[in-house]
């Protein structure tokens, strides 16, 4: 106990946005110190994985791009820990790196979670942060960080709606009096945006294309409505019939194509949290809208695809890629909340 005291007296609380796509990191009273993807590059042989070579921005350079002996990994898919040991050693690289490599220092550590993770997801996250050096591990769901970074009215008697759209996982929350009383969550999100890029490209085009390309194609001309003006990107890859390098021009009207089937799945999820949304709190949401969350909210006419089919107002958040961030780290940093939101198993 007199050593736990110790400990805690040297350690700063942290946030932790743990993202199918990117980690964010918050210490309290300092705001975000890190926002890097969620990838880890280590090195292999027969015996296993025995060194990481880089985490994050680095690993992240590396992919599609490695020589044998290296792997690069995203330990973390459709919302959950896909790989225990290397969510372990990201989260240790950051919490390491966020103090110093002081290894001495155990903060506590809230993170953030999809909505209905089962008690053994709940665990592995759990037990990757003490593994990695938490002394105390808090668990917040992503739909309610996302509304407090968002700055909706949560504790008020008021019907807030919020969709994060983030890389694993698609969030929808109802939220009134501090609490969660619709949730959704679907595993169809950014990365399966990604997916049915690269399929469409290599079925409509014969070219073969990487994750990381259909990503980058996404974020320049992906779009979900039609653009008052066109935009059109050149994209390299190989061709599967004559296995030669080739250039293909691509259209926003391509992209929107391409990914209708995930934001189709996207909206049902959508209509399935209004179909059962109490009479009540459905007039304050007919009155303040939906609002938008996470890396999806920057696809170009997302808003009023959603608007033109919910037939509700549709609005983006302010900086919705760190809104989840933002919401977590106003946990650690506000006297009150953490006992108040989080939930332990």
């Amino acid at each position: 106990m007199i050593l736990d005291s110790i400990i805690g007296m040297f350690s700063q609380d942290i946030a932790i946005d743990l993202g199918t796509a990117n980690t964010v990191v918050l210490v309290k009273g300092q705001g975000i110190v890190i926002n890097e993807p969620s990838i880890v590059a280590v090195q292999s042989n027969k015996y296993g994985r025995n060194k990481v070579l880089a985490v994050g921005k680095e690993a992240k350079e590396m992919m599609g791009k490695t020589p044998d002996g290296i792997e690069v990994i995203r330990p973390m898919r459709n919302g959950v820990i896909a790989d225990f040991d290397m969510t372990e050693r990201m989260i240790r690289y950051f919490i390491e790196k966020t103090h110093n490599r002081k290894k001495l220092i155990r903060p506590r550590i809230v993170v953030c979670v999809p909505y209905g993770l089962t008690g053994v997801e709940r665990k592995a996250v759990r037990e990757s942060a003490t593994s990695a050096g938490a002394r105390e591990v808090y668990l917040i769901e992503e739909p309610m960080a996302a509304a407090i970074g968002a700055g909706l009215p949560i504790k008020d008697p008021q019907g807030s709606l919020v969709v994060d759209i983030g890389g694993g996982t698609t969030e929808i929350g109802v939220i009134s009096l501090g609490g969660l009383v619709i949730s959704k969550s679907i595993r169809v999100a950014g990365d399966k945006m990604d997916e049915a890029i690269v399929d469409y490209v290599r079925k409509k085009y014969n070219l073969l294309i990487g994750e990381r390309t259909g990503e980058e194609i996404k974020l320049k001309i992906g779009c979900a409505s039609p653009l008052d003006e066109m935009l059109v990107m050149q994209v390299k890859g190989r061709d599967q019939v004559s296995g030669l390098l080739n250039t293909i021009e691509l259209t926003s009207e391509d992209i929107r194509e391409a990914i209708k089937e995930p934001l189709r799945d996207i909206v049902e999820a959508l209509k399935n949290v209004l179909e059962v949304m109490p009479p009540d709190l459905s007039g304050d949401i007919v009155e303040s809208g939906v609002v938008l969350t996470g890396g999806g909210a920057l696809i170009k006419g997302i808003d009023k695809y959603l608007s033109d089919v919910v037939k509700l107002p549709v609005y983006s958040a302010d900086e919705p890629l760190l809104s989840v961030a933002k919401g977590t780290g106003k946990v650690i940093d506000e006297d009150g909340i953490l006992e108040q939101l989080v939930y332990e198993d």
